[in-house]
Parts: C-alpha cells; sequence; structure tokens
C-alpha cells in the first residue's frame, strides 16, 4: 500500500503543504532522501540468518525495533484521534513515542493510555516560568525523557506552507501549553498564526548553559535534537546531554543544509559511547535503517511516515507503517548477513580489501 499517495488524497491541501513542504527551494528535503541512494550496503554472505533479532538498546532500556516516532506537531489534523492513536500504535509496536509540545492532545492524557514510553520534546520559552512548569507537568505525567529542538531559533520559512494561504494553527489547541496556568498569565497568543507563534514565544537567545539549565530541572535524560556538526555534537555531551539527534528538522529549517546521513558519521566519531545518536530526516526504507545505524546510530526517527499512516487509519495505519519496515529490516539483516543489531557494523559500507 502506497501511504503517501493515499495520505494525500485523504488531507486537504493545506495540511498535505503543512505536513510535507520544505524550506525554501526544498533542497534540503530532498537530499535527506536522496543520500540514502548513494550508500552502497556490502552485503555478507554464508551467515547463519535463520532467525533475526531487532531488539536493542535505546538509553540503556529494551527496544524491540530501532526505530522511534520523531515528535510531530497537530496529529488532529492527520486523524481525529490525534496524538492518542499514534501512541497505541507505539505501544503496540513495542517503541518510544516522541510527543511535540505541539501537541493536540494533553500529555497527560497520552501518557496515561500509552502502552509503552513517552518522550517529550521541549522547546525552551522566553518566559523561564513556562518552561519549567511544563518541564515539571510531563515529568509528573510520566515522560521518560526530554528532547530539547535547538535548531528553531527562529521558523524556516516554508514557501510550500505559506501558499496555501490557511492558517491551521487557528484551529488548533496545544493542550501542552495553553491549558496551563503559569501560560494564561502570560501574553494571549491564541489569535497568532505559526509564525507570530515562535516568534512571540519561543527564545531565540537560548545557549549551551540553557542544557545545564534544563538538566537542573529535572532528573530526565536530557536529548539534544537538531545537531548536525560534530563540534557541536560535543558541546551537547559537555552540557550533560544523554542522547544527540542528527536532524535538520525534517529540511524544514535552513535549506541546503546538509542530509543528515551525510552529517552522522563525523558526529559519531567525535561523540563515542559518550551519548547514544539518533538519525532523524528521509527514512523511508528497511536499508535507510541499516544504513543509519552501519554509520553508528543507535536508532533513527521517522515523522511523516507515521503521519500518513495515521491519516489512512489512525492507530491501525501507523503500526501498519511499522510492520513494513520491521518486516524490510529484517530483511534486510538477513540479505546483509547480520542477524542482531549488533552485527550491523560499518563493515557494511566501507569492507577491508573489498
Amino acid at each position: 500500500m502506497d501511504f503517501e499517495s493515499i495520505a494525500r488524497e485523504c488531507l486537504s491541501q493545506p495540511i498535505w503543504n503543512y505536513f510535507a513542504s520544505g524550506a525554501n527551494d526544498e533542497i534540503t528535503l530532498r537530499n535527506n532522501r536522496e543520500a540514502f541512494s548513494r550508500i552502497n550496503l556490502y552485503y555478507k554472505v554464508l551467515v547463519d540468518v535463520n532467525e533475526c533479532s531487532l531488539q536493542t538498546q535505546i538509553l540503556g532500556q529494551k527496544n524491540s525495533i530501532p526505530i522511534l516516532i520523531a515528535p510531530l506537531a497537530f496529529h488532529k489534523l492527520a486523524h481525529p484521534d490525534g496524538e492518542m492513536a499514534t501512541a497505541r500504535a507505539a505501544g503496540a509496536q513495542g517503541t518510544i513515542m516522541i510527543l511535540s509540545t505541539m501537541s493536540t492532545t494533553p500529555v497527560e492524557e497520552v501518557v496515561a493510555n500509552a502502552s509503552g514510553p513517552i518522550w517529550f520534546q521541549l522547546y525552551i520559552y522566553r518566559d523561564r516560568a513556562v518552561t519549567k512548569a511544563l518541564v515539571k507537568r510531563v515529568e509528573a505525567a510520566g515522560c521518560s525523557a526530554l528532547v530539547l529542538t535547538v535548531d528553531a531559533p527562529v521558523m524556516g520559512h516554508r514557501e510550500r506552507d505559506i501558499r496555501s494561504g490557511v492558517d491551521l494553527f487557528a484551529e488548533l489547541q496545544l493542550e501542552n501549553v495553553f491549558a496551563m496556568d503559569v501560560y494564561k498569565t502570560s501574553e494571549n497568543t491564541r489569535n497568532k498564526n505559526m509564525a507570530e507563534h515562535f516568534a512571540s514565544l519561543f527564545d531565540p537567545s537560548i545557549t549551551w548553559k540553557d542544557i545545564e539549565w534544563l538538566r537542573s530541572l529535572t532528573k530526565l535524560p536530557v536529548i539534544v535534537k537538531g545537531i548536525i556538526r560534530a563540534d557541536d555534537a560535543q558541546h551537547a555531551v559537555c552540557s550533560g546531554a544523554s542522547g544527540i539527534i542528527v536532524s535538520n528538522h525534517g529540511g524544514r529549517q535552513l535549506d541546503t543544509a546538509p542530509a543528515t546521513i551525510d552529517a552522522l558519521s563525523p558526529i559519531v566519531e567525535s561523540v563515542g559511547k559518550s551519548a547514544d545518536i539518533f538519525l532523524d530526516g528521509g527514512i523511508l526504507r528497511g536499508t535507510d535503517v541499516i544504513k543509519a545505524l552501519a554509520l553508528g546510530a543507535n536508532a533513527v526517527l521517522i515523522g511523516r511516515p507515521v503521519l500518513w499512516g495515521l491519516a489512512v487509519g489512525g492507530t491501525e495505519g501507523v503500526e501498519h507503517i511499522f510492520k513494513i519496515l520491521r518486516n524490510e529490516v529484517n530483511l534486510a539483516m538477513a540479505l546483509c548477513g547480520c542477524p542482531t543489531i549488533a552485527d550491523i557494523k560499518y563493515d557494511l559500507l566501507r569492507p577491508k580489501n573489498r
């Protein structure tokens, strides 16, 4: 089933443009995908692959598959059940969902009804009281990690989305911010569009010291999302990050930023085992997952495919996306001669004495 094509038929044009668009000329959006096609897999033969295990370790905990759900805003634009449907699918598939700050379902409801771990994606707000209150709220709700997005000090220029001329933000309730008492005492932004919301609420002046400040507020591990440089990855580790997500925001922020798979290897080399490393951007096939793991990622994140599954079939649609990827990863592991995730190593890409 071609979920992307069917989802495009299910969604209105403005909603489709919001989910599918990238920044400016969408060069990075395309490169995220095309970069995988330039990487070859030098498979091994005569290895016992009668049974392959996709189980892996993420932040020291077992996960059934090295694929997580990336933080995605506004799930209810794709399906009425919104984030609840996605969380149910993640739990059924034995993986982690990262819930967006811009969720259309309260974090308490998502966690209470989830059967698997929920991480929470966070922006740092100009009003630090809002940030502090939100961190305490998601910790009390039972989230098991914080994911700080650092590549959006301002919102990228998404021309395809802007041309739609429809303010989707005006129709939505951001349940994890607007319902908070501390938020109600600050500037009312309910009538602002998306770009105005970013400009008025999110703090463009944050630095590495703010990661240390964030860590002082919580016992939860902090993962930094939006890194594409080795020196920034080292800064993140020195600031106390437990994980790094190599990400360019799905090509939605700075156009002509490198494809994330191209940025991955130098970051792995610079960080080593100091933090878990995840890759976000362009993952559509099981072979993409293998390539990311071979380059040193602990796991990958998928975003838009989740939305396509959600739009087509709610929980069942998202589960079907994972079943497709699970089968493709299992097949690719068998054909590469890798019965376990630990067997997926760099020599699949650059074998010695080839």
